[in-house]
């Protein structure tokens, strides 16, 4: 299987506001992108397995074909900033998503 950072061009995350991550996937390839949206293996059960969250929090995902990308939203499990927030910016929560096998 062909794990999803290997079809990407960009995988990165960042805050979506101060209680959501957004995960942006980016691709080179028409091809690639279709690979991947048909897969149907970008799902909210998916990123809640991946993440380890109830499914309840993820909240959104998109795809936009003309952009050869798709956007995953879903809530963080503290505020940005606040006690307990190893990520203040949100920029380090793509790894999970990068393995995902397609």
């Amino acid at each position: 299987m062909t794990k999803l950072f290997e079809l990407a061009k960009v995988l990165r995350s960042k805050n979506c506001g101060p209680f959501e991550i957004t995960l942006d996937v980016l691709f080179d390839h028409s091809e690639d992108y279709h690979q991947v949206k048909n897969s149907k293996k970008i799902s909210r059960e998916t990123i809640a397995l991946l993440y380890k969250i109830p499914v309840e929090k993820v909240i959104r995902i998109v795809f936009f074909d003309p952009a050869l990308g798709f956007k995953i939203t879903y809530i963080r499990d503290v505020s940005s900033g606040t006690i307990g927030d190893r990520d203040v910016y949100g920029a380090q929560q793509h790894a999970p998503l990068m393995k995902l096998d397609i």
